[in-house]
Parts: C-alpha cells; sequence; structure tokens
C-alpha cells in the first residue's frame, strides 16, 4: 500500500447547514465504564465531566483507553495555589524527583496526554509548571517541553497564557544551549542516562555503563529542533518577529545537521554520535563516529535503535530524500517486531541484551519509545509518502501495546517489559514503578487511529488510521479549540444511527461527513475566547506540599503506617499496595476526626473526601460531618450539597456550602460497622487570587531559623552523606515524602544512637519539643525510642515527666513530648536506632508553652 500526503485537492469533505439544537451524546458513558472490571479509581463523575468517550470493535485497545485515564489520575498531582497541577512519573515521588514529585523526562508525554481533558487547567497548570515553580527541574532529562506547550495551545488556545511564557520558553531553550549545544558540530549533545535511557549500547562501550558518554543523540537534536520551532510560533502570536526568525534559524541549522551527520547511508537510520574518544577494555570509540563504525563493533551492519525514529515524533525528516527507508525495519522479526515489543534495539545487534533488572535499553519493550515510535509512525502515514509502511502497522503495533498494559491479566504498566512475554519481572519493584506514568497511549487513539490532527488554525483536520473494514469507532465530546467534537465510523448507519460513514460534530451538530473513511478538513464555528486571568479562582486551601508549618492536618487517631500527612500531598489513589492513605485502623473509638488548621481565615465553599474502600477493614464511614471553626467551637456546616448523597469509596465526595470565613476545617467521620473508615485525600476548596502567600510561622517555636540568623543552630553526631544537614531540621519546612530532600538523617552511620541538638544562642525557656519523623521504611525509619536532654551548662541532663505522644515513635507525622519546663541554651534529642535502620527528621520544633 502506498500512502499519499494530505492536499486541499484529496481532502473528501462535505459542508453541511448546521441543525438547530443539540443531537444527543454518541455514546453512554455510564456504560462504557461499567463495561470495565479494573477500577480502582470509580469516580464516574470526574470521568464523565473531563474524559472524551470512545468504543471501537477491538476490546484491548478499548480497556487500555480507560485504563490509561484511570492511571493518569494515579498521578495527577495539586502541587500548591500557585503552581495548581502537575503530575508525578513514578507513584511514589523518588529522590531525584523535582518539585511535586515531577520529572521533566515524560513530560512531553503527559502534556500530550492531558491536552484532550475537557479541563484545560490540568495541562495548562503542568506547561507553566516547569517554567515557574521553584524546585522544578526542567533541564535534568531531556524533553520537548516547549512543543508540548504549544500542543496544548493547539487543542486548547489561550494567546494571552501561551505568549506570557515565551520568555520562560526561551530562557529554557538557552539554558540548553549554554550547556549541551556545541556550535563547531552544530548539534546538542546528551548522555544517553540522562536522554532517559540507562545501559544503552552506546554507553555500554564506555567505562560509565550506566550514564554513557556525551553524544550527538537523534532524540536531543529532534526534541530541542521541534523546542525551536514552538518558540517561534509563539513568537509569532507575540508579534515578535525577530525571535520568529532567530528561531526558525536555529531549527533549520539543527535540521540540516542532524540529517547530515547522523543519518548513515550504508545502514539507512539515524544514529547518535560520539562527542569524543572513548577507550574501554582495548577497544576505542572515535569521536564523531556513529553507533558501530569504530569501538568493538566497527563494520557491524546492526547498531540501531528505535531512537532513530524519533526525528519522525516532529516530522523532522525532509520528504522524497529517502529516509522513510528506515521504516522498513519496524516490521522485521530481525529488527524491532516483536509479540510484545517493539524491543529498543534491533535483534541481531551484537550488544542486543535482556535483563530482569532495571533500567536495561538494549532490548527490552520501554513503553516510553514505543509512544514515540507510534507517534513516529502516525506522521509518516499522514504526511509523507512511502511505502514501507502502512495503516495495518500502524493498528498492529497500537494494539500490541494496548496488550503490553496488563500484568495477571488485569491492566497494568511499569517501566519496561520483556519484549516476547510481556512479563514485568524485574522492573515494577514495590512502590517503584507500579502504574508508571511515562509515555502516552490515549493521544495515539485521538491523533493517529482517529486521527484528529491538530493545527494553529480553526480547521478541524482528519486523517485516520483506523482500517475501513472496522464497522465501527466512535470518539465522542473531545475537546477541541473551543468545541466539544464527536467523530463516528459507523459503515452501514445501524450503530450509531447518524448516518453512514465518517461523521463529525461540533457542540452536538453534525458538520462534515463523508461516506469513506478518508481524510476530511472542516472549518470550526467561532468559539468564545478563554476567560481572563486576573480574577479570584478555586484553590485547594488544605494541600502543604511545600513543608510549611500551615495548613496542617491532625487527627484524633492514626494507625502508625498510615499518617494524616498523606492527606495533604495532592494526590489520590486507593490502592493498599502501594500504599497513599491515612485510616483509623486499630482505632477503639466510634468516630475519629481528621481537622485542617489552615494558619490563616480563608474563605471556602467546598470540601472533598476521598474515601478508601478495601471493602473489608477499611470502609467508607457509615457517615460524616463537616465541621468550621468559629473562634471559640466547632460548627456544623449548614446547607451542604453532598455528591454522591451516602458516603462512598474510591471517589471523591464533594460537599458544597455556602462560602464562610474560617481557620479550621474539621470532618468527623463515623465507623461503619465491621470496619473503620479512612481517606486518600481532603481537599478545602475556596476562590482566592494569586499569587497565595504562605500563612506566616507560628509564634514561639524557639528552633526556627529559616537560614538567615546565626542562631539557632544544629549539630548532629552523625550526618548522611545526601543532604541530610542538620540545619534542615530547623528552616520550617516539613516534608515527609522521599522528595524534595529536606530532614536530617543519620543514615549509614556507624553508632547504635546518635542525637540532633539545638543551640539557641542563648538561655531560653521551653516545655515542649515536636519531631517531624521521618521513614523511608529502608534505611531510614522510627527510632526504638528517643529521648530528650537539656544542656545545664555542664552536662546534659535529660527533662523532667516527659509525656510521649504516641507513645511509641512513628514516622511521617508529628510526635510531641511535653516536660517540666526549664531553661537551657540548648536542647538535644538522642534517638536508639531500630534495629540496622538509622533514624531522621525533616523539622524538630522547641515551644515554650
Amino acid at each position: 500500500m502506498r500512502t499519499v500526503p494530505l492536499s486541499s485537492a484529496a481532502l473528501a469533505v462535505c459542508l453541511l447547514a448546521v441543525p438547530t439544537g443539540a443531537a444527543e451524546p454518541l455514546l453512554a458513558p455510564q456504560q462504557l465504564l461499567d463495561r470495565e472490571t479494573f477500577w480502582d479509581n470509580r469516580d464516574w463523575d470526574w470521568y464523565q465531566a473531563n474524559v472524551p468517550f470512545f468504543e471501537c470493535p477491538d476490546p484491548d485497545i478499548q480497556t487500555t483507553y480507560y485504563y490509561r485515564w484511570e492511571l493518569l489520575t494515579k498521578h495527577l498531582t495539586y502541587g500548591s495555589p500557585n503552581s495548581g497541577y502537575s503530575f508525578t512519573e513514578f507513584i511514589d515521588r523518588p529522590f531525584w524527583s523535582g518539585a511535586y514529585g515531577a520529572i521533566s523526562c515524560p513530560a512531553g508525554h503527559q502534556l500530550y496526554e492531558a491536552r484532550w481533558l475537557r479541563d484545560p487547567k490540568i495541562a495548562r497548570d503542568y506547561g507553566r509548571y516547569w517554567l515557574r515553580t521553584p524546585g522544578a527541574q526542567p533541564r535534568n532529562y531531556s524533553t520537548w517541553l516547549a512543543d508540548a506547550v504549544w500542543a496544548v495551545h493547539r487543542v486548547h488556545p489561550d494567546d494571552a497564557l501561551v505568549t506570557d511564557l515565551l520568555p520562560d520558553l526561551k530562557k529554557n531553550h538557552e539554558g540548553w544551549e549554554k550547556r549541551h549545544f556545541v556550535a563547531d558540530v552544530g548539534l546538542f549533545w546528551q548522555t544517553g542516562h540522562d536522554d532517559g535511557m540507562e545501559f544503552n549500547i552506546n554507553s555500554r562501550q564506555t567505562k560509565d555503563i550506566l550514564r554513557g558518554a556525551p553524544g550527538y543523540r537523534p532524540t536531543m537534536n529532534a526534541y530541542l529542533w521541534a523546542d525551536a520551532l514552538a518558540i517561534a510560533r509563539v513568537a509569532d502570536l507575540a508579534g515578535d518577529k525577530a525571535t520568529a526568525g532567530t528561531y526558525r534559524a536555529k531549527a533549520a541549522g539543527l535540521k540540516e545537521n542532524l540529517q547530515k551527520k547522523l543519518w548513515d547511508p550504508k545502514r539507512q537510520f539515524f544514529f547518535p554520535m560520539s562527542q569524543r574518544d572513548e577507550e574501554v577494555d582495548g577497544f576505542k570509540v572515535k569521536a564523531l563516529t556513529l553507533t558501530h563504525q569504530t569501538g568493538r563493533h566497527a563494520g557491524s551492519a546492526f547498531g540501531r535503535e528505535l531512537i532513530g525514529y524519533v526525528p519522525w515524533q516532529f516530522s523532522m525528516p525532509d520528504a522524497k530524500k529517502g529516509y522513510e527507508v528506515a521504516w522498513k525495519k519496524l516490521t522485521d522479526k530481525d529488527g524491532f517486531a516483536a509479540p510484545f515489543g517493539p524491543t529498543t534495539v534491533e535483534r541481531n545487534d551484537p550488544m542486543f541484551l535482556l535483563k530482569k533488572t532495571c533500567c536495561w535499553w538494549s532490548g527490552q519493550s520501554w513503553p516510553y519509545a514505543t509512544s514515540q515510535t507510534l507517534k513516529a509512525l502516525a506522521n509518516v502515514l499522514q504526511e509523507y509518502e512511502q511505502d514501507a509502511v502502512t495503516k495495518a502497522d500502524y493498528l498492529k503495533l497500537l494494539t500490541t501495546f494496548a496488550k503490553t498494559h496488563r500484568k495477571n491479566g488485569k491492566p497494568y504498566l511499569a517501566e519496561a517489559c520483556h519484549p516476547d512475554t510481556g512479563s514485568f519481572e524485574g522492573h515494577d519493584g514495590y512502590n517503584h514503578s507500579e502504574h508508571y506514568f511515562h509515555s502516552s497511549f490515549n493521544d495515539l487513539v485521538v491523533t493517529g487511529l482517529v486521527g484528529l490532527t491538530p493545527r494553529d488554525d480553526d480547521t478541524l483536520e482528519l486523517k485516520p488510521l483506523a482500517p475501513a473494514d472496522w464497522a465501527y469507532f466512535a470518539l465522542d465530546e473531545v475537546p477541541y479549540r473551543g468545541h466539544l467534537v464527536s467523530i463516528q465510523w459507523d459503515r452501514d448507519g445501524t450503530r450509531y444511527r447518524r448516518g453512514k460513514g465518517l461523521r463529525v460534530f461540533a457542540n452536538g451538530n453534525e458538520i462534515a461527513a463523508s461516506e469513506t473513511l478518508a481524510p476530511l478538513a472542516v472549518k470550526l464555528p467561532a468559539a468564545p475566547k478563554p476567560a481572563g486571568r486576573g480574577a479570584a479562582g478555586p484553590v485547594n486551601f488544605a494541600v502543604n506540599n511545600d513543608g510549611t508549618y500551615y495548613p496542617r492536618v491532625l487527627a484524633s487517631f492514626s494507625h502508625p503506617k498510615t499518617p494524616p500527612s498523606r492527606l495533604t500531598d495532592g494526590n489520590y489513589w486507593y490502592l493498599r499496595d502501594p500504599p497513599n492513605r491515612w485510616t483509623c485502623e486499630g482505632s477503639p473509638n466510634a468516630s475519629d476526626s481528621v481537622v485542617i488548621e489552615f494558619g490563616a481565615k480563608r474563605v471556602i465553599h467546598t470540601a472533598k473526601l476521598y474515601f478508601l474502600d478495601d471493602e473489608k477493614g477499611v470502609v467508607p464511614p457509615a457517615k460524616f460531618d463537616i465541621e468550621s471553626w468559629d473562634g471559640k467551637a466547632w460548627q456544623p456546616v449548614s446547607t451542604q450539597t453532598r455528591a454522591p448523597e451516602k458516603p462512598t469509596g474510591r471517589r471523591a465526595n464533594v460537599i458544597r456550602f455556602p462560602a464562610l470565613a474560617t481557620e479550621k476545617v474539621r470532618a468527623v467521620l463515623l465507623h461503619a460497622n465491621g470496619g473503620r473508615s479512612g481517606l486518600t485525600e481532603f481537599e478545602v476548596w475556596g476562590d482566592a487570587k494569586l499569587p497565595l502567600a504562605d500563612p506566616p510561622h507560628p509564634a514561639g517555636n524557639l528552633a526556627y531559623n529559616p537560614g538567615d540568623k546565626a542562631f539557632p543552630k544544629a549539630s548532629a553526631s552523625y550526618a548522611d552523606r545526601f543532604g541530610g544537614r542538620p540545619m534542615s531540621a530547623i528552616d520550617g519546612k516539613t516534608n515527609f515524602l522521599p522528595s524534595p530532600t529536606n530532614r536530617w538523617t543519620s543514615y549509614e552511620s556507624p553508632n547504635a544512637t546518635d542525637w540532633l541538638d539545638v543551640d539557641f544562642g542563648s538561655e531560653k525557656e521551653f516545655a515542649r519539643v515536636e519531631l517531624a519523623i521521618y521513614d523511608d521504611r529502608g534505611g531510614v525509619q522510627p527510632p526504638s525510642k528517643y529521648e530528650v536532654e537539656f544542656w545545664d551548662g555542664k552536662a546534659w541532663r535529660p527533662v523532667a515527666n516527659a509525656k510521649k505522644m504516641p507513645e511509641k515513635p512513628t514516622g511521617s507525622q508529628f510526635n510531641q513530648v511535653l516536660f517540666d519546663r526549664v531553661n537551657a541554651s540548648k536542647v538535644r534529642v538522642v534517638f536508639t536506632h531500630a534495629g540496622m535502620a538509622r533514624s531522621g527528621v525533616s523539622e524538630m520544633f522547641v515551644w515554650n508553652e
């Protein structure tokens, strides 16, 4: 089959008179949700408000499509009122992640996926997060950030927002240029590790097989080519002709050099090029040579990696130059084809290697790379004249990718899988990459299979890759440029009863049709302009990922392994493993309560309680009440509306009420018979203008030093080598999660006990110490016990009549000890470590009360 590029003459278009009145939705959302059996998050209201519904004859594609939306909710993070929404990559926020757990490597995939949610705020916030949030790390890994911001803008146009980001996008690109661009070569370098590809066939020919050595890679240069063009487009929108011209020239140079220097005409593929000489085991890889041109396997006919297809992810290679021949290797069983592939390296390569440990990119099937390959394949089929691949190849690979999303027959995804068996063994360790968000899938359904091709104007263009012999498929109410668009293929007109063939609707009104499943384009009706910013908007006042003293969450009872700090981390999911929960398991009380202290008066109007439901043990409460503090006593929140009406697990329970001003809110939970209550998140919403200032640190903490004072100062008997400074324990920031590192620990200490002390610089009076004990459930765990001592001028003495709450040291929550009032210039806490683990504290407070 020969595919032909779309032209105006080739468009099969039928413009229709717009009927009055909107038609019924094509699909029945709840029926589609009820068909699936995998649901962890059962918030049907959220799905119906945000997700474009889809059906097709392939059950694997359809199930994976809905699983991917649920997977997205597990990683959706409300970081802070000022940053809004972002996403995690790993479900557990590893220590190398940036603010709120985000990692830049998959950001492009995540933005392309999230742009199809009906609420544009999520994707817009996430684009802005990377450019304006303290602690974000946009250049820790390669990514196509500016391109992805523009991709969001194509679906949800907002001229004011995207042009406002222009200086930030330029600054990010200039940051890459400053460190990674080599003018003499005209290309960017990157290591395989920081390209997201550890242990690859090039790094394994260097002395550092994990990170590899710098090279000019097809990935990095394609990403920054796409970014340069996106910046030029934003500059066009802003009327900045100089910037637009500059960045188009940058893009032109990158394309010329990539095609000239990274294409091997002999092997007919794009390859990485070594930046410098690398020698190991007596073999030398020479500078400016491509994979296997020099080194141990010099002259090999192989060396192809999936990354050679990445330039087509952005339609970068010139057409009619013969580059498309590279795609023949995709479907070759001696190339990349595999039952659960594609493999990341061609099968016959001398360094092809499958491992049961993370993170080898020398053969395993990586969803990250599969997503890129499918996006690139769609572009080749939709935009290039070629005879190397067909629509059938796209469907086959998409179906393979859908089936790869399984473990024990249930929807699942981890870092990488065995390309021949589909097993994730060795790549999904506990609390690591379960339900991993490092790839895209639904964008591939929308833009590839269905063929909705985002553009810079208000023309809706379809280039479907779905097979014409399918009896039906439909994508219902997908957001696009201010409209809700529905697309159906009904070969004989009997499934949807809206007529035969391909039909397109905007806001329920039919606007175009074709009897055949062929490319189609139609001008969209005028859409309303996006609402301007600056006015007050909804914010979650309860979230606390920045570690400030307020907002603060307190509970009447907590199971030791499910601390209340999890309730305000901006994430919700309902799995027992990995956990993200607070529960009352073991509580002797008939009811328990959770309090959110804001630290300042807030005007609120909505609470959302995300109840757990393990079906036994931890279940939704029999009932619950929401109360506000009037300055003297708790008062019931009146005139409530609730959705759902009864407490329901695994979804948001939304309570709306007339706006009220209060400093704290309480949820009182009456436990159901046979179980105890639990939550994964507690949100409290109100309207506020941004930026929202943090509440002040409370007066009276004698240990508080934000870093600009000589005293107080902290020291310790031992401090870990990973940034666990004693002064981090008195900076006013509390973080119980692995990232960011804001704590003191004695990890790797040779001692059975260690101490952390605070020197006030002069004598102070105090009667209470509070410890935010850190617990990573590994090398740092709560101590078996701790004791508080004060300096009497000559020696350390224990405080008298100490009363600890809780009695047993508990991690990921505040532990406090009250004692007889003392006057001293120094106080310390002595920790007796639990077994082989060592102790740690995110924050230490000393109070005179």
